[in-house]
């Protein structure tokens, strides 16, 4: 790569994209890299402030922008995930499919650490949809070593720093708790908020029962839904420490042990996760709050449920930052903070 005066440009190789920014018409590259400069160009690149300009100068030792985010773009992009033509140094991946963006943390804390380049992402372990961007790449400078950039290879070994794991269909059993639904004293609003929840990630409900406080009934719902071949029972009601609220003894004595009774987030910590027998089929107990307000602790796990991930205590711990829902005014989740 050499500078040297536009003027004296014209047949030499332009070894990077040019912007050209007219505000409220154009931001885009009016030159892309490999452009051979003709007469009519000056005026253009010179309007562009582009007084003197860099030509291309084969050097095997560098590695030219594109290609250095070609390498970024081939360590990062894993399964269900498309990409974008390389523009200006950049380029950009998108999900294929809607699932749950996964991230390997360490690879990419890793590579961001090397310098002069970057792979930025949005948050991982959160639903996407089929198009939404994830992430995008490029080094900093227009050329970098090659040796560094096969440095880089090397520590991101073979797999993929990122990938969408797509949802998997899930049979699921709703069991709804309480005195007060099962003697018909008040209508069941818990139960629908569920059902669209479910079906809202590909689930198929197969049936609901309805038990009163008794643990013992409770436990023959969520068995006799395990019976029937369900992936999944969620039970709503009975949550929380009163004497008379009797799901989380109902889960325990299905399971025989839990994930976890309670999570640091806000709504939600009332929450109970359990997985029985050896298929792991996810027995969810969930607090009243997931009837009335807009996003909850069932919002954050329930996607990655979905994908068939087994979630483990430290899961759920790692919640306490980002755990608290604002009740924004326009709800935006899950481009927001909570969860995160």
């Amino acid at each position: 790569m050499r500078l040297m005066k536009t003027e004296d440009a014209v047949g030499q190789v332009i070894c990077h994209d040019i912007t050209q920014i007219i505000k409220g018409v154009t931001k885009d590259a009016v030159f892309r890299k490999g452009h051979i400069i003709k007469e009519e160009d000056i005026p253009v690149l010179l309007s562009v402030g582009k007084d003197h300009i860099y030509i291309w100068e084969n050097d095997e030792t560098m590695m030219h922008e594109n290609d250095a985010a070609e390498v970024l773009c081939a360590i990062s992009k894993g399964e269900n995930i498309s990409r974008g033509q390389v523009k200006e140094g950049k380029i950009e991946l998108a999900a294929e499919c809607d699932g749950v963006l996964r991230i390997d943390r360490e690879k990419l804390m890793a590579v961001n650490s090397f310098g002069q380049m970057m792979i930025a992402t949005r948050h991982g372990d959160f639903p996407v949809k089929k198009g939404d961007k994830l992430a995008g790449t490029r080094i900093i400078p227009l050329v970098i070593e090659r040796e560094k950039m096969e440095r880089v290879k090397l520590a991101a070994g073979d797999k993929p720093i990122l990938r969408v794991e797509p949802y998997i269909f899930r049979r699921a059993g709703i069991v709804s708790t309480g005195n007060e639904v099962f003697y018909g004293r008040i209508k069941d609003e818990f139960t629908p908020v569920v059902k669209t929840k479910l079906e809202e990630y590909g689930a198929e409900v197969k049936g609901i029962r309805v038990s009163d406080d008794k643990s013992e009934n409770i436990e023959k719902c969520i068995r006799a839904f395990i019976e029937e071949g369900c992936d999944m029972v969620v039970c709503t009601g009975g949550m929380s420490v009163d004497p008379d609220d009797r799901t989380p003894l109902a889960i325990r004595n299905v399971c025989g042990s839990a994930v976890t009774y309670g999570a640091p987030v806000l709504p939600g910590a009332m929450f109970m996760l359990a997985y029985y027998g050896k298929n792991n089929i996810p027995v969810m107990g969930l607090p009243g709050c997931v009837m009335y307000a807009r996003r909850t602790i069932f919002d954050i796990v329930l996607p990655r449920i979905m994908t068939g991930e087994i979630l483990e205590k430290t899961d759920f711990d790692r919640l306490g930052e980002g755990g608290l829902c604002l009740n924004c005014e326009i709800c935006t989740f899950p481009n927001c903070g909570f969860g995160k």
